[in-house]
């Protein structure tokens, strides 16, 4: 169903013919190919819009993609950022390979062994 071939052509232009009469059936060939322009019309209209509406959306969906993205690097850069200053910030730990031996450093005497002068 749906294939129209040449015989069925004929069938359903006699029958018209017979239905409508010699002198109504050219004006009714005009109005069906009119009606037939303007369906295609509208529906190549729908399709374009559909095509429309679905390529904006692929847009958007792209568009907050990136913007995701963006924002979670946004984001490392300042924790890195935040982290590198608070490094720079930081007061230096002294190295225990690069400090002097205990006898080599000049001794410091403690409170309590410190004599009084009496």
């Amino acid at each position: 169903m749906g294939n129209i071939g040449f015989p069925e052509l004929i069938i359903i232009f006699v029958v018209a013919l017979l239905v409508f009469g010699p002198k109504r059936l050219p004006e009714l060939g005009r109005s069906l190919g009119r009606g037939l322009q303007e369906f295609r019309r509208a529906s190549t209209e729908l399709k374009t819009s559909i095509e429309r509406e679905i390529q904006a959306a692929e847009v958007e969906q792209e568009i907050r993609r990136t913007s995701t993205e963006l924002k979670s690097s946004i984001e490392r850069e300042i924790e890195a950022a935040d982290v590198e200053q608070a490094m720079a910030q930081k007061p230096v730990a002294s190295n225990p390979d690069t400090e002097k031996p205990i006898a080599d450093q000049p001794s410091v005497e403690k409170p309590s062994e410190v004599s009084s002068p009496k």
